[in-house]
């Protein structure tokens, strides 16, 4: 099983990025996919999820508006579209596979497969 994460980089303020996440060793479509995202000294936030099953997405505020969430099936990825980004939004992402959805998409406990990250840095 493996979850690849690319598209990261350095970008300045007001920018966008794409990021991707690549799938293979598992039913992609039986799977809902998030995106989770750690600063530096930080915890762990979710900042997006999608429900290969059934297409359905979620969003914490902080990105509502800003980033996009997809998922080609046919391909096993999921995407990231980002755009105007900040300097806040600074971090290392990764996507994260689970079978069951819990009660929270966006606690980081209990995803069944976690890719290593791609780093995100926008400058001011």
């Amino acid at each position: 099983v493996q979850l690849v994460e690319s598209g990261g980089g350095l970008v300045r303020a007001g920018g966008s990025l794409k990021l991707s996440c690549a799938a293979s060793g598992f039913t992609f479509d039986d799977y809902t996919i998030s995106w989770f995202r750690q600063a530096p000294g930080k915890e762990r936030e979710g900042v997006s999820c999608i429900s290969n099953s059934d297409g359905s997405t979620y969003y914490k505020d902080f990105v509502k508006g800003r980033f996009t969430i997809s998922s080609d099936n046919a391909k096993n990825t999921v995407y990231l579209q980002m755009n105007s980004l900040k300097p806040e939004d600074t971090a290392v992402y990764y996507c994260a596979a689970v079978r069951h959805l819990g009660d929270d998409w966006s606690d980081d406990y209990g995803w069944d497969y976690w890719g290593k990250g791609t780093l995100v840095t926008v400058s001011s």
